[in-house]
């Protein structure tokens, strides 16, 4: 078992596991990621997305993908967790926790000052999971969203306030 950074020759694999993640949130229907853009958005001219991945017997099975965000009140970079998943044939071995680890162990040593991330309220055994990690839910924070047409229509709406 182990977890590094992703390499060029993983996205496949990568995008791969966004599906299954999806798949498991109910929502398979919205992902539009294709090897490409994963592609181009972690190896492109100026990456701002990274991650790693878990390796069990030299196969991919396990991911964790991020970004920058920053805390004006800390002052600092963080990072915000956007995927975390291993599948489930490979639950129970550490992988997860070994992921989750990393991402702290690389915020320690940058000097950012939050490891973040969303995760669904009926997700259970998730929360169980980051909460035995010593992580604490935002329970007065709600997470808000502009896609698709609502984004557009936004963006281009220049009445007058």
């Amino acid at each position: 078992m182990t977890v590094r950074l992703i390499r060029p020759d993983d996205v496949p694999a990568v995008v791969g596991l966004v599906r299954e993640l999806a798949d498991y949130e109910r929502a398979l229907h919205e992902v539009r990621l294709s090897e490409e853009q994963l592609s181009a958005c972690l190896f492109g001219d100026s990456p701002a997305l990274f991650g790693h991945v878990a390796e069990d017997d030299g196969q991919v099975v396990g991911v964790a993908l991020w970004f920058l965000n920053f805390s004006t009140w800390r002052g600092t970079h963080g990072i915000y967790l956007e995927d975390l998943f291993v599948q489930p044939q490979h639950r129970g071995k550490g992988l997860g926790k070994e992921l989750l680890r990393t991402l702290a162990e690389v915020c320690v040593e940058r000097g950012y000052s939050r490891l973040e991330w969303s995760v669904l309220d009926w997700n259970t055994p998730s929360i169980e999971f980051y909460k035995a990690a010593g992580a604490v839910p935002m329970d007065e924070w709600t997470v808000f969203r502009l896609t698709d047409a609502a984004l557009t229509d936004f963006a281009t709406d220049r009445r007058p306030a």
